[in-house]
């Protein structure tokens, strides 16, 4: 007979776990019988003692199992799924899955909402008006059948298990666990039933990773789980410790991914869209294709449009706009030399473009759209941020999160790659 308090026993002692002990754990915590404290005792044992390869795997699997698994053989094309484990400014899945869609491949691109300093896809296309994001499974096949993307919620009945351990690990501190990360990813996204999943892990202050070799173990962790259930999986290592593009915030990150399929936009949100949407559209059996034309022409846009419209939002819409404003300028002239993705993502969600909690509402218009990025020339009171609210009174909070975490210089600083990595 298994235990819940035999489990944590041999975590605790560093032991391996038997698949039977998992499989037992995880059905019996979703339906109940171990209770939150006793669950929140094993994520920590694990948390700190680690996990085996084999553990990780059947940790996954006995997740995936908690649930169901959707059938996308309907959609009738090859369906390739991309995540991103979260930064500062990562708009990417907005020009992303129309980009990708326009070349007759499927993207179920399920997704979330933002929690903390990093933004969440689902809040920013809810500041579309009308834009519906929790959609059933026989609509998600549908509009991908008609559409050839769809960027919604998760069902509840995908990984359950996964939802219940998410919540916990939140308020448990045992959140930065390479094998409970990889395992709650993995699982959600295997469940989702895609052909191909392409991952983007973040490394950099503005990350959960905040080192190259954490990433990469991470990413590496993820690509076998994949592989080890039939899923064509690789992953790119991408750089956060700058923001992605001039915008964090809902509104303010959908109008800069509209410049995007316009054929414009950031360098860097460019640059970072087309090289996903190259290891999306390879791992649909389209490596020659050219994503960086598919900008130029109008074809992600047209897809755009007819996802929106599909969802039930305008695509044609103004989008909302915060109240008040407020500039940070430079003291000294000179060059931007450095900027804290973090900070600025702190300074975003104080603001009121973020959550400390779930379900709480998040202010559409706000955010901190940045003037002047690393590299630029600036003059003494040039603007470099203008920071965007509707409730002035956290404009205080804002400055002090980018008080000292970005500067200016004699001269620009080298930037680096974008794409630091890619493991498959």
């Amino acid at each position: 007979m298994i235990t819940a308090v035999d489990v944590i026993r041999a975590k605790r002692d560093g032991l391996e776990l038997t698949r039977a002990q998992i499989d037992w754990v995880i059905d019996a915590y979703t339906r109940g019988e171990v209770a939150d404290e006793q669950m929140s005792a094993l994520a920590m044992a694990i948390f700190l003692n680690g996990a085996a390869p084999a553990e990780i795997a059947d940790w996954t699997a006995a997740m995936i199992r908690s649930g169901i698994t959707l059938d996308l053989t309907p959609v009738g094309r090859r369906c390739v799924d991309k995540h991103s484990t979260g930064g500062v400014g990562d708009k990417i899945t907005l020009p992303l899955a129309p980009l990708v869609a326009s070349f007759d491949v499927a993207v179920p691109q399920l997704s979330g909402r933002g929690l903390g300093h990093t933004g969440g896809t689902l809040d920013k296309l809810e500041s579309i008006p009308g834009f519906e994001a929790d959609l059933g499974e026989t609509r998600v096949i549908e509009q991908l059948r008609q559409v050839g993307a769809v960027v919604c919620a998760a069902t509840g009945d995908l990984a359950p298990a996964d939802r219940k351990l998410y919540a916990l690990r939140d308020v448990t501190a045992t959140v930065e666990s390479i094998p409970l990360i990889a395992s709650s990813i993995m699982s959600k996204k295997i469940a989702e039933g895609a052909d191909a999943i392409v991952l983007d892990v973040k490394v950099g202050s503005g990350a959960f990773m905040t080192e190259l070799d954490q990433a990469r173990e991470l990413a590496g962790t993820m690509v076998r789980l994949g592989r080890d259930h039939g899923v064509d999986t690789r992953a790119l290592l991408t750089d956060m410790s700058l923001p992605l593009g001039r915008t964090a915030g809902n509104a303010l990150e959908v109008r800069e991914a509209i410049e995007v399929l316009e054929g414009g936009g950031p360098s860097d949100v460019v640059e970072l869209t087309v090289a996903l949407a190259h290891e999306m559209l390879a791992a649909a059996g389209e490596p020659d294709a050219d994503p960086a034309e598919a900008l130029r022409d109008g074809r992600a846009m047209d897809k755009w449009r007819k996802l929106v419209a599909a969802q039930g939002g305008s695509p044609d819409a103004p989008l909302p706009i915060a109240r008040e404003t407020e500039t940070l300028a430079a003291e000294a002239d000179g060059f931007v030399t450095g900027m804290d993705a973090y900070a600025v993502g702190v300074a975003a969600w104080r603001l009121g473009a973020g959550r400390t909690r779930q379900g709480q509402p998040v202010q559409a218009g706000a955010g901190v759209e940045i003037l002047k990025t690393v590299g630029q020339q600036v003059r003494a009171g040039e603007p470099v941020f203008r920071l965007h609210t509707d409730t002035p009174e956290r404009f205080t909070s804002a400055r002090e999160a980018l008080d000292g975490r970005w500067g200016t210089g004699a001269e620009p600083p080298e930037r680096g790659p974008i794409v630091l990595d890619r493991i498959a």
